[in-house]
């Protein structure tokens, strides 16, 4: 069954606690049913009710059977109000519904067999007579007796015993599809407030969903509509201070209220006996929670305790590592700092002394060479000319060029020596002849420098790139030009 939520019970807070609490759960004393038609014929005139009262199947061996007050028309002092109208429209609504263990559904241990109505004079009414004003709703139940496994046959027997022993009590569960609004002023007028968008803001002062159950000096229940009683509950002791508290037996009724605001009549003792046991079973169990709860919290102080030690310990332990590591950083820094001044300290000794040597070595070569081109015949003059030439020329190279120098100089030495010892007139012929050559050799030189063929132009490439590439000549090239220009005219053409 729904429950229909409205915004403002939204707003409030409430509209959840409305749509999971459509129930409301009753408890009563177990009591052995032993009724006969003698008596039963006592109580019940109506014979359309004694009927329906006495069409349960009787003293059977394997049933066990029960019954107990329902409900009462009024307010009880949970605040929830069974008007009459509502009561009665559920009067058959318990009829064929189970009967089970601690309201364990999967525990089922009898079941309802029927249900009539009851004025407060005792007298039963039937179906079809007229409402009354006030009365009980009266429920009949079958345990069963007989089970073929011995654990449950034995259970069953403790049960019954300790039921006709008072320790047992029935509990009905009532559900309910909405509710409207019962108000009693401080006069004891009374009335009821259909539940709409427009009156649901009372719905938070009502005591099922938190509230104080008053409202600007008016006491405020929670009338129930749309009734549904489903179900009974064999219950050892009322499952909360609520279920006690709506313990329905019987009412008595004031007639002054609309609302027949009722009290108990059931026995006082009882009632107080078993709230006693509840708060002494309430008390037990809050100083055990508390000693747990100090347990747990030894406990965990110690946990926590030990794990931060430990986790201390961890922590130095780790800093002295971090701190040696650093020191150790530190130092190795400054010992490659102290190699790389070293190493470049070093290095410009290095560069100098290597410098100082190869100014060295240019020297030795120098006067190794002018020693060597005055052993070939040059004078000073010309071994000072000459030495820019052979500068890029290997040892190897040089050493070459001298000992051709020599060579050609042994070989004008005995052309000089020849020459000296010929005749005056062969001489100047000689030295006729040579010079026809000269201009011969000149004139022809002149001639091949001419001879250039249009074709070759044609092939040279005057381009930026060429010209370029043609003005850059290796170095070396370069210098065995020198060389070799040098050679020629100072040394094959003497």
């Amino acid at each position: 069954m729904t429950i229909k939520i409205y915004q403002r019970e939204i707003e409030d807070g409430v509209g959840e606690l409305v749509k999971s609490t459509a129930s409301v759960a009753y408890c009563s004393e177990a009591t052995l049913h032993k009724g006969t038609v003698a008596t039963a014929k006592e109580i019940i005139a109506d014979e359309e009710v004694l009927s329906k009262v006495m069409a349960e199947n009787k003293d059977q061996i394997d049933l066990y059977y029960l019954e107990s007050v329902l409900v009462s028309c009024g307010w009880n002092k949970n605040d929830d109000v069974f008007m009459p109208q509502a009561t009665w429209a559920a009067r058959n609504t318990p009829e064929d519904k189970q009967f089970n263990f601690m309201h364990d559904e999967n525990d089922i241990i009898g079941h309802i067999t029927g249900s009539y109505v009851l004025t407060k004079d005792g007298k039963a009414v039937a179906d079809g007579d007229n409402q009354p004003e006030d009365f009980d709703i009266i429920t009949q139940a079958v345990l069963y007796n007989s089970w073929t496994g011995a654990e449950n046959q034995e259970r069953m027997k403790k049960i019954i015993a300790e039921i006709e022993e008072g320790k047992w009590y029935v509990s009905m569960e009532c559900l309910f599809a909405g509710f409207d609004y019962a108000l009693i002023g401080e006069e004891g007028s009374a009335k009821v407030l259909a539940r709409d968008e427009e009156s649901a803001f009372l719905t938070k002062h009502l005591r099922a969903y938190g509230g104080t159950g008053e409202y600007q000096g008016y006491k405020v229940g929670r009338a129930l509509r749309n009734i549904s009683f489903s179900g009974k509950g064999l219950v050892a002791k009322p499952a909360n201070p609520r279920s006690i508290i709506i313990k329905s037996v019987a009412f008595e009724i004031d007639h002054n209220s609309n609302f027949h605001i009722g009290e108990f009549t059931m026995a006082d003792n009882l009632l107080e006996k078993q709230i006693e046991d509840v708060r002494a079973e309430l008390a037990s169990a809050k100083a055990e929670n508390q000693a747990i709860k100090a347990k747990i919290e030894e406990a965990k102080d110690k946990e926590f305790a030990s794990r931060v030690e430990a986790f201390e310990s961890t922590i130095e332990e780790k800093d002295s590592s971090i701190a040696e590591l650093e020191e150790s950083i530190k130092s190795t820094q400054a010992r490659v700092a102290e190699l790389e001044d070293a190493l470049a300290k070093s290095n410009d000794e290095l560069s100098i002394a290597m410098k100082e040597m190869e100014e060295q070595k240019k020297k030795a070569q120098v006067e190794k060479r002018k020693a060597a081109l005055a052993e070939a015949g040059l004078d000073e003059e010309e071994i000072e000319d000459s030495l820019a030439s052979f500068d890029a020329l290997a040892d190897e190279a040089f050493e070459s060029v001298i000992a051709l120098m020599k060579k050609k100089a042994k070989k004008d030495e005995k052309d000089e020596e020849a020459e000296a010892a010929l005749p005056p007139a062969l001489k100047e012929a000689i030295e006729k002849k040579k010079k026809e050559k000269e201009e011969k050799d000149a004139k022809a030189e002149e001639e091949a420098e001419a001879e250039i063929y249009q074709e070759d132009f044609e092939e040279v490439q005057t381009s930026e790139a060429a010209l370029v590439e043609t003005e850059v000549e290796d170095e070396m090239e370069t210098t065995r030009a020198s060389v070799a220009n040098w050679f020629e005219n100072h040394v094959l053409n003497k």
